[in-house]
């Protein structure tokens, strides 16, 4: 018999979470468990979900890959004429979560997002595999399109132009970078009793608060 989608879940017991072995810093524990999740092989250890809000109130949600951690800021690249651009143009509050489900595990971070320096957008562009270059010069980004063939050929003819030359950023296409003022750290406990801890910047200095789950 197929089993009913309420009666799917998993028990969790893996770690505990106290407050003096997170220390002040949450940008510093950050780095511990995104560590201890690329070291433990979690699939996509960068994958994380950002959450924007439509000029219509209504909230938008999508995946993208974590590219950096500048200070108390983390940075991800995309089209600044897509969706979530458009959306982030109009109301630059956001929330990013990671779901490290192989170390039942998962944090929370709210901030204001802003433009990373155009420099800053073209390195790592041009640090990037020659195919996913030719793939964001080809995409308008979230604009419909009448046919996949379109898009194809497209690509491959901007492929043939720009093999073994340069390949010019594009205008529209750069990064962001959330600057977070709450980071919450979960983590999963026996009879759904997790662990909470939440840090909100004041004032400039982090205040830690733990919460029930």
């Amino acid at each position: 018999m197929e089993n009913k989608i309420s009666d799917i879940r998993n028990e969790y017991s893996k770690a505990s979470l106290d407050e003096k072995d997170i220390g002040d810093s949450p940008i510093d524990f950050f780095k511990t468990w995104f560590d201890q999740a690329v070291h433990s092989e979690v699939r996509e250890p960068t994958a994380m979900t950002l959450a924007t809000v439509r000029k219509d109130g209504m909230p938008d949600a999508r995946i993208v890959l974590l590219k950096g951690i500048e200070k108390e800021g983390f940075q991800f690249y995309t089209n600044y004429q897509s969706a979530k651009g458009k959306e982030l143009e109009s109301n630059p509050n956001a929330c990013l979560v990671f779901f490290w489900a192989e170390l039942e595990r998962q944090v929370r971070i709210r901030g204001k997002i802003s433009k990373v320096s155009r420099e800053n957008s073209e390195n790592y562009f041009h640090s990037r595999p020659f195919a996913s270059q030719i793939g964001a010069l080809a995409s308008s980004q979230s604009d419909p399109v009448n046919d996949r063939s379109i898009l194809d050929k497209h690509y491959e003819e901007l492929k043939l132009k720009y093999e073994g030359k340069t390949v010019p950023l594009p205008e529209n296409w750069g990064g962001y970078i959330l600057e977070a003022s709450e980071i919450e750290f979960w983590q999963g406990r026996r009879s759904r009793l997790h662990d909470r801890i939440l840090f909100q910047k004041e004032s400039g200095s982090w205040a830690k608060i733990r919460l029930q789950p």
